[in-house]
């Protein structure tokens, strides 16, 4: 399986999320510039985190206007894999490839601290090495995390089994106290209808190793390596 990281002008996590495929899947991905259109030989697209444009003005928006976000949709509409990880969220559903918005975090303060995690399903290739309702910890780094869909949209997510993680507290419950930054239904990601597309707000690439003070998102990058599998 070939992973591809897409990096933008003044992102700052494109590194950390190569690091924590290397460490899964065996072999460095490809570092894609914004301006890049051919994504050939490429299985998984990962759109990082790290505050593209320096995290201005709707900078997802911004991010989402690249040349490389087209060859991105084209990529999924050919039932290719994309990951968007925080801002990589953000550009995901300002290029229209997920539902919903990222607003600012409720109390409108940037948020820096560990949350919980709450696997809503583990049968998709992002999260097969994780048992389904199992809790994890990841840190979470943004200003503009707080998930927002109109009632009807959140309905279909959910009945059609599209929220792939949910803010919870250590026991698993869902609570307001747990979601830290008011996002609708406590909802922390989201996947596509054909479940190839997944973004979601915390960063499970800064706990792939013990020197980082945990190996919680190291099933997430392990689950990937499903990806070319028959």
């Amino acid at each position: 399986m070939h992973a591809g990281v897409v990096v933008f002008p003044g992102i700052n996590r494109e590194r950390d999320i190569a690091i924590a495929l290397e460490g899964s899947l065996g072999r460095r991905p490809r570092m894609i510039w914004h301006r890049e259109t051919d994504l050939a030989g490429v299985d998984l697209v990962v759109i990082p985190g790290g505050f593209s444009y320096g995290d201005y003005l709707r900078c997802g928006a911004m991010a989402a206007q690249s040349p490389v976000m087209r060859a991105v949709a084209d990529h999924a509409a050919r039932g290719g894999y994309v990951l968007g990880v925080c801002n990589g969220f953000q550009i995901l559903t300002e290029a229209g490839m997920l539902p919903g918005a990222l607003l600012r975090n409720a109390g409108l303060r940037f948020l820096s601290m560990e949350c919980r995690l709450r696997v809503e399903r583990a049968d998709t290739v992002f999260s097969g090495a994780y048992a389904r309702g199992q809790v994890f910890r990841a840190p979470m780094a943004h200003g503009d995390g707080n998930y927002f869909a109109d009632q009807a949209t959140l309905d279909r997510l959910e009945g059609e089994g599209l929220v792939a993680f949910r803010y919870v507290d250590e026991r698993g419950a869902v609570t307001a106290a747990a979601n830290l930054n008011g996002s609708a239904r406590n909802i922390a990601g989201v996947l596509s209808p054909n479940l190839r597309v997944l973004g979601l707000m915390p960063h499970p690439e800064n706990l792939v190793d013990p020197l980082m003070g945990g190996v919680d998102g190291k099933p997430l990058f392990d689950s990937l390596t499903a990806i070319g599998v028959a």
